[in-house]
């Protein structure tokens, strides 16, 4: 439902003109009310006897007594210690100079560098997050809290390895939160941004940029249906921003329905359709006319649209994950999205497909909709597509529903997005996911990982509750979250990365790079097993 209701209009705080009075300064004597239909609809009833009283108007209202503020009683002491705070952390310029020269030297001989200059390194990125960056991220990262002597600080990597400046290597389960199926530093990618960084790293932003137009076609020819056309901005979130405003702009309707713990990113409007609270109540009140259904549950959905249409709600379009991830690698019934476009169709509705984490072969499929056959009307992507080299995000849809976007291209742009150095990297990997068959390494090991994680379940089953997903994408749930995290943190302590999920923290999530060889993952089970013995 639209909102058609208008702000009053503020004066700027630029103070009153002639006739004017400040609305904080008026009060009316004790007892008096005022008189008639003056109010807006949805404000307090006294709010329009004020407006009224701002105008000068007559009517039963009571002169008001404009009041004199306190005055604040200033602290010279205070202001000179504020002064301070403000002024006490300013290096000089030449201080600045000589400090990132000396981090361009680390940068240069980062496999040269003496124990003695690894171990300041290590003081300085925790000192540095503490004071500068955010301290928060210290308590929660097993890096600092398992690496008993030394913070573990990631250094280097190749394939499914990562080492830390201290040389402990780590089997890497997590993949930087699914960015990495292609493995890290894979050479071809890695390849290709370094010659585009050569030649030309950024956009000019007037002339054609090749590269762009060579990655969307690419991705409008691999992309489900006739999704053809799209846009590239650096994070999954803005996909999601972007696919929102796509639908909105075509339907002219502004409602959504969103899933119970789905995920679609922290930015204002992605967040509008996360189904968790504690990620939204802090930054409320975000979009209005989200509605929240349970994730597989197709019903659910229909009986939400035929509501909207009775009473007269705008809904543009229907939003989910193809697998949640964030939610533990929730898999719905193998009808739910068969149904689910059976069901926009029906209401007139789009349907959003979130890849951004299923995208680019995480599920055994190169899209995660493919297991189903469904086409959707906008995808967003992100994570995987570029390459684990380069930040990288889209959305795409058809022809028909782009032409919104055409009249005036210029309504959604971006500095950043779609520059030269990304495209290169998108480019890369969609030639390494199908010249490697990505997306059938992933089925393959994905199911050798199940197997073996539902052995152990069968041996553990007291705190083993569920090992789910498709592909590579797997989520291993724990009967209580503490013991989730203890489980992650014994891993980390015999070099294997995994974490907790954010929206289901008793649940681990398992995304190694797509090309994973049986034998690193029967040492990963191998570990597990061994952590689950010592906590169990």
């Amino acid at each position: 439902m639209k909102n058609n209701l208008r702000r009053d209009p503020k004066s700027g705080g630029r103070g009153t003109g002639e006739g004017g009075v400040v609305l904080s300064a008026v009060r009316f004597p004790s007892g008096a009310k005022p008189a008639g239909n003056g109010s807006r609809k949805g404000e307090p009833a006294g709010n329009g006897a004020l407006r009224a009283a701002a105008r000068g108007g007559s009517g039963s209202l009571p002169a008001p007594i404009v009041e004199r503020r306190p005055a604040i009683r200033k602290s010279l002491k205070a202001a000179a210690k504020a002064r301070a705070r403000r002024s006490s952390r300013r290096m000089p310029p030449e201080k600045v100079i000589k400090e990132s020269q000396r981090w361009l030297d680390i940068i240069a001989k980062h496999d040269r560098l003496t124990a003695a200059q690894k171990k300041r390194v290590v003081r300085e990125t925790v000192k540095s997050f503490h004071t500068y960056f955010n301290s928060g991220f210290l308590a929660y990262r097993k890096a600092v809290a398992e690496a008993e002597q030394y913070a573990s600080i990631e250094w280097t990597g190749q394939g499914t390895k990562i080492e830390d400046i201290m040389g402990r290597q780590y089997i890497d389960c997590l993949g930087g939160f699914g960015i990495y199926s292609a493995g890290i530093r894979h050479p071809k990618i890695v390849e290709a941004v370094r010659k585009q960084l050569e030649h030309m790293p950024l956009s000019s932003q007037e002339l054609l940029d090749p590269l762009r137009g060579a990655l969307a076609e690419l991705l409008g020819e691999i992309a489900p249906g006739n999704l053809q056309k799209c846009f590239f901005i650096n994070n999954g979130t803005d996909g999601t921003g972007g696919a929102v405003k796509l639908a909105r702009l075509y339907t002219e309707k502004s409602g959504f329905i969103s899933t119970l713990r789905g995920f679609h990113g922290k930015s204002y409007g992605s967040l509008s359709l996360m189904g968790k609270a504690e990620f939204r109540v802090a930054f409320e009140p975000l979009l209005q006319d989200v509605y929240f259904v349970d994730f597989g549950d197709a019903d659910e959905v229909e009986w939400q649209l035929k509501k909207a249409r009775d009473v007269g709600l705008d809904i543009a379009a229907v939003v989910a994950e193809p697998i949640q991830g964030e939610a533990g690698g929730i898999v719905p019934p193998d009808d739910y999205w068969p149904r689910l476009r059976e069901i926009c169709d029906e209401y007139d509705v789009l349907l959003i497909a979130d890849e951004v984490q299923t995208g680019m072969g995480r599920t055994g499929k190169l899209w995660g909709v493919d297991h189903w056959n469904v086409i959707p009307d906008i995808m967003c992507l992100g994570k995987a597509i570029g390459g684990g080299v380069m930040p990288l995000s889209a959305f795409v849809s058809t022809p028909e529903i782009w032409t919104v976007l055409e009249k005036n291209p210029f309504l959604h742009s971006s500095t950043f997005g779609g520059n030269p150095l990304a495209c290169a990297a998108g480019i890369a990997a969609i030639n390494v996911t199908l010249s490697e068959d990505l997306p059938g390494k992933a089925a393959a090991a994905g199911e050798h990982f199940t197997a073996g994680l539902r052995d152990l379940q069968a041996r553990y089953s007291d705190v083993i509750v569920d090992v789910r997903g498709k592909g590579l994408l797997i989520g291993v749930e724990f009967n209580d979250t503490e013991f989730g995290y203890s489980v992650a943190s014994g891993l980390f302590r015999r070099g294997v990365l995994v974490a907790g999920t954010l929206l289901n923290a008793k649940t681990l999530r398992i995304e190694p790079a797509l090309f994973i060889e049986k034998d690193e993952i029967d040492e990963v089970l191998n570990r597990l097993d061994d952590t689950l013995r010592s906590l169990a």
